[in-house]
């Protein structure tokens, strides 16, 4: 399917539930469940959804506009759409081969897994941490 490179304004509404029928050229932001959603910008119709997380996306609301990062791949989809959305515009990008999205796919994965094994780590010394030492180690404090 060949993509229609068409220039697209979106508007942002933030929602506390995302609704099942999305209208076009609208981002959907819940910040309560930490998702936003809007019809792929190819015209498609396909429903994008993009989780906001350390590990996925990121959403920037400068109190008038949203941007999101990183791009918008739609590799699943027939159309194969890659675009950016920056300050509530939708800026197109290439085409990435099978090869690129495969190795992609390999690096997002591997950031994830090395941020949640990060994370364990850190929650384990938080909770050597937390053991209580006898008071008077903490003599210096009175």
């Amino acid at each position: 399917m060949q993509i229609k490179f068409r220039m697209i304004k979106l508007e942002h509404k933030f929602v506390e539930f995302i609704p099942k029928e999305l209208e076009e050229s609208i981002l959907y932001i819940s910040v309560k469940f930490k998702t936003a959603s809007h019809k792929c910008a190819c015209g498609c119709g396909n429903r994008t959804v993009t989780p906001l997380s350390p590990t996925d996306w990121k959403l920037i609301f400068n109190g008038k506009n949203v941007s999101m990062y990183p791009s918008i791949g739609n590799w699943n989809f027939p159309c194969r759409s890659h675009y950016w959305i920056e300050e509530n515009e939708i800026k197109w990008s290439y085409q990435m081969s099978d090869e690129e999205i495969r190795l992609g796919r390999a690096l997002n994965k591997s950031r994830k897994q090395d941020y949640y094994e990060q994370s364990s780590v850190s929650k384990a010394v938080n909770s050597r941490s937390q053991i209580k030492e006898p008071w008077w180690k903490f003599k210096w404090l009175i």
